[in-house]
């Protein structure tokens, strides 16, 4: 960002399927800028009796997915495209792949296979281009599938990101405004996110009322691999300085952080922190059950113990969705989707709801994956929209059909349906987490007792499968929160390796606790509610609050090492001295 920097490319707005509309063309570097405000910021400072300002550091990682991405591209005699991609979005990825090479997407046909895994970071064409062209060369099928070293070091991962809150608060405990600017450093290439930035206001409207505000998003172009997204793009970085943030205020304070919160906590019908009323927001519920589980309340055990709290909220997206139900001779019904299951049980939820509109047992409903020529477009699971979204259009097809079978239409009888979910700015689902854990101060060490995640949900269609995104959720965040970390050295990551690169395994799992807080008003088909993205986002604060909590460590960076810890711990002792 600097203007002696090297500048990497000359004119941004030149290239194709650049974001005219948000490019920062006046940042040395700049990428894209995303700006929100509220109220008046100065103003704000004003009212305030205290002012403070911290910074945060969020490095790169990965995003964990063990099946490394692969794709296949065969040509037909008539030049048509055959492209197997582990992609969970084919038709974004016949887009760009068309886009590439130069072809109309009506030459490539994408057909989908098992993705292995996702969390944010298989939703692009990648490989096929490639592959395409040196199938081209050579005339016969070419499979490109990537090791875990080149997924490591140059696939798409987390953005390095700096946040810096400036926030001013009354004595009374009363947060008055807040500026936030958030740096992401993208990598070489901007082309790695479907939408060129990341979704962050989805989530950055957080769990607090405040009058004024002010929020930069900025992302600019770096010596790195280029970044793309993860579960909840760009979350998990800030939600970290939020909450980190917000038990630093209390602690100037002197005001317990759960206390803290509750003075400030988003009520149905106010404004979030971007200005957007909300008609369906209980964080107050959320957090209030997360903290009786985690026994808030109750003393310390002394010295090296202690708890920490976190919230977080995003809303879901909406957009296209579709499916195409038939009616078969012989009392069954087969579904062909479009959206692909990631592995959180999307097309046996299908298979439910068409079982429960339809009166017949789960064994007479078959679903099967479409590619992009028997099936209509859709976007691809992301923001959590996946039940919201298919889900309406499942519902809706099994109606369509319950009639014309009403009507006396003969079998098989098929439907196609394409729905159009809204994006629901009214409404912010969120999760509470408290983290208890033990610190050696002689080591650093970092022991976590239990972690507690409280989620406002509605009917939970698959208990199964939601509890798993759960669990799974809360093991992404703890990653993110004590070990995880792509190490750089000269824009070159240097621990491309599963060894070095430390990702939780069962032994380093403490006990999970899930409350789940039953409340109307539900989005989905059946007023179901988003899980996918709500439960790995807060661990980190929550842990981090907890160590601060239990000896004292201010920390501003993660992971949460015992390296850190003591570094920390020890600098502090020796200022103190």
């Amino acid at each position: 960002m600097q203007p002696e920097a090297p500048l990497l490319h000359d004119d941004v707005a030149a290239y194709d399927g650049a974001p005219i509309q948000v490019l920062a063309q006046d940042v040395h570097n700049g990428q894209t800028r995303l700006a929100w405000s509220k109220g008046d910021v100065v103003h704000g400072f004003s009212e305030a009796d205290l002012v403070l300002e911290h910074c945060f550091s969020v490095p790169s990682r990965h995003q964990g997915y063990l099946e490394p991405f692969a794709s296949i591209v065969s040509i037909d005699v008539d030049g048509r495209i055959q492209a197997w991609s582990s992609c969970k979005a084919p038709f974004r990825a016949r887009r760009q792949l068309a886009q590439a090479v130069g072809l109309s997407e009506e030459q490539i046909r994408v057909d989908v296979t098992s993705v292995g895994g996702d969390f944010g970071g298989k939703g692009d064409a990648r490989d096929l281009p490639i592959a395409y062209l040196l199938s081209k060369i050579a005339d016969r099928p070419v499979k490109i599938v990537t090791s875990s070293f080149e997924e490591l070091t140059a696939s798409n991962p987390t953005h390095p990101t700096l946040v810096t809150i400036r926030s001013g608060v009354t004595w009374a405990g009363r947060i008055t405004t807040r500026e936030v600017q958030t740096i992401h450093a993208s990598g070489a290439y901007g082309a790695m996110k479907p939408r060129g930035y990341l979704s962050t206001h989805h989530d950055v409207g957080g769990g607090c009322h405040i009058p004024n505000t002010s929020f930069e998003f900025l992302q600019v172009y770096t010596n790195t691999t280029p970044g793309g997204y993860f579960r909840a793009p760009g979350a998990h970085q800030y939600t970290f300085a939020l909450e980190r943030h917000t038990d630093l205020l209390a602690e100037e304070l002197s005001m317990d952080p759960a206390e803290f919160r509750r003075k400030n906590i988003l009520k149905p019908g106010e404004a979030d922190a971007l200005g957007r009323t909300l008609r369906l927001v209980n964080v107050e519920q959320v957090m209030e059950a997360a903290l009786e589980a985690g026994f808030w309340r109750q003393p310390k055990d002394g010295f090296g113990h202690g708890k920490g709290i976190a919230l977080f909220g995003r809303q879901i997206g909406g957009g296209l969705a579709g499916a195409v139900l038939t009616a078969e001779t012989n009392g069954t019904f087969t579904v062909i989707s479009p959206t692909v299951d990631i592995g959180t049980g999307t097309h046996t939820i299908e298979q439910q709801m068409v079982a429960s509109e339809m009166n017949v047992p789960l064994s007479h409903v078959h679903v099967s994956q479409g590619d992009t020529d028997t099936t209509l477009y859709d976007e691809g699971p992301r923001a959590s929209r996946v039940t919201y979204t298919e889900g309406q259009a499942i519902v809706k097809a099994c109606r369509e059909v319950r009639q014309a079978i009403l009507d006396g239409v003969g079998l098989s009888h098929t439907v196609t349906v394409e729905h159009h979910a809204s994006e629901r700015e009214d409404i912010t689902y969120f999760s509470a987490q408290v983290a208890e854990v033990d610190v050696d101060s002689e080591t650093g060490q970092v022991q976590i007792r239990r972690l507690v995640t409280a989620h406002d949900v509605g009917t939970i269609i698959n208990p199964l499968t939601h509890q798993g995104q759960i669990d799974g959720g809360v093991v992404t965040g703890l990653g993110l929160a004590v070990s995880e970390e792509l190490m750089l050295d000269g824009g070159q990551v240097i621990n491309g390796n599963l060894g070095e690169y430390k990702m939780p395994t069962i032994a380093d799992i403490p006990p999970l606790e899930t409350i789940l807080v039953h409340t109307d008003d539900g989005t989905g088909p059946y007023e179901s509610k988003a899980i996918g993205e709500l439960a790995n986002n807060a661990t980190a604060a929550a842990i981090a609050n907890a160590v601060a909590d239990a000896t004292g460590c201010q920390l501003f960076e993660l992971p949460i090492t015992s390296e850190r810890v003591y570094r920390v711990f020890h600098a502090d002792r020796e200022t103190n001295k």
